[in-house]
C-alpha cells in the first residue's frame, strides 16, 4: 500500500511547509555561523536541525509546535555557545578544536600529522590547491578547526614570526 489516507498526506504537506519555514527562520536568527564551514559543534547542531525536521514531518506523535520549539532551542543554544566561546577562552577550548601546525618552514611535523590523522597525500593535495609545487615552498600549513588545511607560502617569511599563526598549537 502506498498510503493510509489522504489526511496523512495532507498533514505532511502542511507540516512540511510550516516546519521548513520555521527552520529557515531559526537558521537566519542563528546567524551566518550555521551556514559557514562547520566545526564539530556547528555540525552537531546542523545534523540536529535535519533530524528534528524529519521527525516533525514524519512522526504524528510530534506536534508542529514542539518541532518549532526544538528549532528555537537549537538555534538559541548555538547562539549561547558561540557567545560564551567568544567571551571565555576556557569555554572556547572545551567546545572547539584548536588549529594545529602541520608544517613549519618547509618541514613536515610528522608527530602532529599522526596525532591529527592527516596523511602525506592530504598535505600534498593542500599544497597543490594553494598553487605550491613542493613542500619546501610552504612556510606553514595549519589544520584549521573546521578540518580544512591552510597554507602560507614561504615567500611571506619565516613561520616563527607570523602573526597569523598566533594561537596555533605547535606541539
Amino acid at each position: 500500500m502506498f498510503f493510509d489516507n489522504f489526511f496523512a498526506l495532507l498533514r505532511v504537506v502542511v507540516v512540511a511547509v510550516l516546519a521548513y519555514t520555521a527552520l529557515v527562520a531559526a537558521v537566519r536568527i542563528a546567524g551566518k555561523r550555521s551556514l559557514a564551514k562547520l566545526n564539530a559543534f556547528d555540525l552537531i547542531v546542523t545534523v540536529a536541525f535535519g533530524s528534528t525536521l524529519a521527525t516533525v514531518l514524519l512522526s504524528k506523535s510530534v506536534t508542529l509546535a514542539e518541532g518549532v520549539l526544538a528549532f528555537a532551542m537549537l538555534a538559541g543554544l548555538q547562539y549561547a555557545v558561540a557567545r560564551a566561546s567568544i567571551r571565555w577562552r576556557w569555554f572556547r577550548q572545551v567546545v572547539r578544536a584548536e588549529p594545529r601546525l602541520l608544517l613549519e618552514n618547509g618541514e613536515l611535523r610528522r608527530d602532529a600529522m599522526a596525532a591529527e590523522r592527516v596523511t602525506h597525500d592530504e598535505v600534498l593535495a593542500a599544497l597543490r590547491q594553494h598553487g605550491l609545487g613542493q613542500i619546501g615552498d610552504a612556510a606553514a600549513m595549519v589544520l584549521e578547526t573546521d578540518g580544512s588545511l591552510s597554507v602560507i607560502a614561504r615567500t611571506q617569511g619565516d613561520a616563527t614570526q607570523m602573526d597569523a599563526l598566533h594561537g596555533v598549537r605547535r606541539q
